[in-house]
């Protein structure tokens, strides 16, 4: 089983693909080949940084987004976005501007804003993860690393696979059809993170 994990200059990329190996994952493939991931078995998508600068690394690779699409959204390849990753299944982000996403999962990536001033952004640490009635059976609540200042805002209500409290209620996951997105580090979650990767590996949505 290959695993396609998406090299376009992410931060974490390596973290990711440790905590892959770790998970038990055998064939990683790091990749900015659009041919290999439209192949792969799965496919994981890291991020960390703004929104505009990851997506536009991630569009500026040559057929990248259709082959993510064709494997993804026509074949139902089982996808990991991580982070930004995760955003980047958005219809738009409003970092440093409003910027197109893939559209994949409705919503908005937006600024946290607090209803508690005391509280702090970025969002940084651990955090609970509450599954909601939407969740895939491979997410299990628990605690998890968490490291933002935007949150996704979905669209609709049953795409919201987990929420967190940071002041209010922020989504830490999303799911549709094939499409997992975690707003929390599983690199970072130690035990919690890698028994999540683990249970992507096995996944058969």
């Amino acid at each position: 089983m290959t695993i396609a994990l998406i090299d376009y200059g992410a931060g974490n990329l390596h973290s990711v693909h440790n905590a892959l190996r770790k998970a038990g994952a055998t064939d990683v493939v790091i990749t900015a080949d659009a041919d290999v991931v439209a192949k792969a078995d799965r496919i994981v998508l890291p991020g960390v940084g703004a929104f505009r600068a990851c997506r536009d690394a991630l569009v500026g690779i040559d057929g990248m987004v259709e082959a993510m699409g064709a494997a993804v959204r026509e074949r139902g390849v089982p996808f990991l976005g991580v982070c930004v990753g995760m955003q980047l299944l958005a219809d738009a982000g409003e970092e440093f501007g409003r910027h197109e996403g893939l559209g994949w999962v409705p919503g908005t990536v937006r600024l946290i804003e607090p209803g508690d001033s005391a509280i702090k952004v970025p969002h940084m640490g651990w955090n609970d993860v509450t599954l909601t009635a939407a969740a895939p059976a491979l997410l299990e609540g628990g605690e998890a690393y968490f490291l933002h200042s935007y949150h996704f805002d979905a669209a609709d209500p049953a795409h919201v696979a987990a929420v967190t409290d940071h002041g209010g209620p922020l989504v830490a996951a999303v799911a549709r059809d094939s499409i997992i997105g975690c707003q929390f580090h599983p690199e970072k979650s130690q035990r919690y993170g890698l028994s999540f990767l683990a249970r992507f590996l096995a996944w058969k949505p």
